[in-house]
């Protein structure tokens, strides 16, 4: 909401409370302000919120209030609890803020979107006159009501183009002026801050021809860090996991899971196939860690830190197809991270292509006890398995010693 505030873009008027008492103060605010009514959002990174549970038991994540007071009682039993969606997982995302503004009362909601499109190689415009609810629902229930609209970024998105689209979309003729300055000052935030996607749902219009852009979801190019220093400053890590977090620090692509197959792969592309295969087979994998194509002995000793820290791993399936990355570095710190970590998990490694041999030499040298496999079907089919060895005898209360073949 700072983005678009600060570039001109028509928002409801609105503060951030990181107390039930500062939510009081603000609402209070607001009034003096001249809202009639309020609403209250839990600022967590993830969607689905009004339709999500506080582990509390408090339900939504989205309210709507008539005084104050009754915002500050929401906040209360929002602020320091964790907000589960669909988004979220079981364990949810915790609150630390909540965001409140005045309640605006709308004749018309319509959505509007400008993402990076690989079939038109640059951005596209996705509008439509169906707004306020799950877009997804819309353009497979109702597909004539989506707009795609592509941009030349060579000359950038035209009035002509955006009156337009707010034409198409629904606005009414005293409105669509409004709407298609907004569009065209969403394209230019889009362009200046090396957005990825801007989502406002819904965009709003008012009984007297005004636009509003009520809720918005932004994605960021990661590469673009560098020079976008204000954007990247507003990163609230606490609504990230832990384990992403501290990968992060070492250039690791770790998304964190909920099945119990850890897996170290390199390549997203192979990490993805290492995972399908693992589902076809019967298992869930814990993780998604792509330790990419120039991956040091120290990265990959990080990986396993970060895969060990899960306590439901109950097996890990190492996939590596030395092109750039060659397999005697990933091998090296296999050999550091198993030693330091005393893995008492059983270890499935499939390696392929450059150094392998020396690679397979160096683990048989340490006398670590790996199941190696040569092909990927095999691997997959044998990590699930000792996955259900040991997580049988976890429910059996029986300790399980690995003693596996030497590579």
């Amino acid at each position: 909401m700072k983005i678009l505030r600060d570039n001109d873009v028509t928002i409801p008027k609105g503060y951030v409370a990181n107390s039930a008492e500062d939510a009081l103060r603000v609402s209070k605010k607001l009034v003096e302000e001249g809202a009639e009514d309020l609403v209250i959002k839990a600022q967590v990174l993830a969607g689905g919120r009004g339709k999500g549970t506080f582990d509390n038991g408090f339900k939504g994540g989205v309210k709507i209030a008539f005084t104050p007071e009754e915002i500050q009682s929401f906040a209360s039993k929002m602020i320091g609890n964790k907000l589960i969606t669909k988004q979220t997982g079981k364990n949810g995302r915790i609150c630390n803020e909540v965001y409140i503004c005045e309640r605006l009362y709308s004749r018309r909601e319509t959505y509007f979107a400008i993402t990076m499109d690989r079939t038109h190689s640059g951005p596209v415009i996705i509008a439509s006159s169906q707004g306020g609810v799950n877009i997804e629902e819309v353009a497979r229930d109702h597909p004539e009501a989506i707009v795609t609209h592509p941009i030349d970024v060579t000359q950038g998105l035209s009035k002509e183009d955006a009156l337009m689209i707010a034409e198409k979309v629904g606005f009414s003729t005293k409105s669509q002026e409004h709407a298609a300055d907004s569009f065209m000052k969403l394209y230019d935030v889009f362009i200046s801050r090396d957005a990825t996607m801007i989502e406002i749902n819904p965009m709003t219009e008012d009984s007297q021809g005004k636009v509003y852009c009520m809720d918005a979801k932004f994605n960021f190019d990661d590469n673009a860090a560098f020079r976008q220093k204000e954007v990247f400053s507003f990163r609230d890590w606490s609504q990230e996991d832990e384990r992403e977090v501290e990968a992060s620090k070492f250039n690791l692509n770790y998304i964190q899971l909920d099945g119990d197959i850890g897996c170290l792969v390199n390549g997203a592309g192979l990490a993805m196939a290492t995972m399908d295969i693992i589902k076809l087979h019967g298992g869930e994998p814990a993780n998604f860690l792509d330790v990419g194509g120039g991956a040091t002995a120290e990265q990959v000793k990080e990986a396993f830190h970060l895969i060990t820290s899960d306590p439901k791993v109950a097996a890990i399936m190492v996939n590596i197809f030395g092109g750039i990355m060659r397999c005697d570095i990933i091998a090296q710190g296999i050999i550091a991270a198993a030693e330091e970590l005393n893995l008492n998990v059983p270890l499935v490694i499939r390696l392929q292509g450059t150094q392998v041999d020396d690679a397979r030499a160096l683990i048989a040298s340490s006398k670590l006890r790996i199941l190696a496999c040569s092909e990927l079907d095999e691997a997959a089919k044998m990590a699930v398995r000792l996955s259900k060895i040991v997580n049988l005898a976890k429910e059996a209360s029986v300790e399980v010693k690995f003693k596996l073949p030497l590579l």
